[in-house]
């Protein structure tokens, strides 16, 4: 049994501790965050005596495999490069970093240790996501050469974690690396992006729309959108949705988990919705489930001694696309990601 610390205590992370609690092969047994309240509250839910309010106090006294770091991006780094120098396998919340360079620098500060890095990139993860991420590396539409992925929503996020209206950045750092992820999952790595931006919402600092048109290595081109001031009904929050287009077929993933797979001349329907675990609820059910299923996959990949699908050498891909579409709205021009 593996045996793991989560640092951070926050709002998404009990969903993490949840998910630890059902997983086989791994357990936490230590929690850590700054905030007394917070720690007090998480180490209660869960049954867990072991409570720090220093991360390199809980990581000095050992006795732990891994470390989930829940906290906020401009802790990361510091935390991570703390718990290389303590020998442990690390899971990171996303986003990766504060920026590429400090991305890259917690991706070697790891590696030199021969430990494993994950970044929690948990939205390929999402059951109907991944239903069809496997359609189509199994060909199952023959070369795709069109998608579109798309999540629009007027859903306030900002209530349940208030910090994501103070920064400069918001929609493709906090949501758009998700949908970037899914869009590399289904298509391939990416050559140049282009992007624009959009601020409706005057109540917070950031962007809270963006539009993106990606160019893929194997040649396919994708529009990845995405919007927290869209007004819809129903609402799909926090549902993504789908359009593929392949040279022996076509994939659609609509609202309410609806997938519509087409090949050869024939039609046939999926109902793809995910299910409510014990401890989850709606809407966030599918984010939760994905939860579940990407720690598990961790722990997998650690005892199998390979490397996570979302390692960080991989989530770096994804995260330089991040940049790139906030250079390409800033700029105006489309930008190569072999230049960054």
């Amino acid at each position: 049994m593996l045996q793991g610390a989560l640092i951070g205590c926050g709002f998404f992370a009990r969903n993490q501790m949840h998910a630890w609690n059902a997983i086989n092969g791994a357990q936490i047994t230590a929690i850590c965050d700054s905030d007394p309240t917070r720690l007090h509250e998480m180490g209660e839910m869960f049954g867990i005596d072991r409570r720090y309010g220093d991360a390199a106090q809980m990581l000095a006294q050992g006795e732990f495999d891994f470390v989930d770091i829940a906290t906020t991006v401009g802790s990361h780094r510091a935390l991570v490069e703390l718990a290389a120098r303590a020998g442990v396998h690390v899971i990171c919340q996303k986003p990766f970093a504060p920026s590429l360079a400090d991305a890259r620098a917690m991706e070697q500060a790891v590696a030199a240790t021969g430990k494993v890095l994950m970044i929690h990139e948990n939205f390929r993860w999402q059951s109907a996501l991944r239903r069809v991420i496997d359609l189509v590396r199994s060909n199952a539409i023959g070369a795709p050469f069109f998608g579109r992925v798309s999540f629009r929503s007027g859903y306030d996020v900002f209530s349940g974690q208030p910090y994501l209206a103070k920064g400069t950045r918001f929609i493709i750092e906090d949501l758009g690396i998700h949908i970037l992820d899914v869009a590399r999952a289904l298509f391939g790595d990416v050559t140049q992006i282009s992007a624009t931006t959009h601020h409706i919402n005057p109540a917070i600092r950031g962007e809270d729309v963006a539009t993106m048109l990606l160019t893929h290595n194997g040649g396919a081109t994708s529009v990845v959108d995405c919007s927290y001031a869209t007004r819809r009904q129903p609402e799909t929050f926090p549902e993504t949705l789908l359009e593929i287009d392949g040279t022996h077929g076509s994939l659609r993933l609509d609202a309410g988990y609806r997938l519509t797979l087409c090949q050869a001349g024939q039609t046939r329907q999926e109902d793809l919705s995910p299910p409510c675990l014990p401890w989850a609820q709606a809407p966030w059910h599918n984010i939760q489930e994905s939860v579940a299923l990407i720690q598990q996959h961790f722990v997998d990949a650690l005892r199998a001694g390979q490397a996570p699908e979302t390692c960080a050498q991989d989530n770096l891909k994804t995260f330089a696309l991040v940049e790139a579409a906030y250079l390409s709205a800033q700029e105006g021009r489309c930008v190569a990601i072999d230049s960054l």
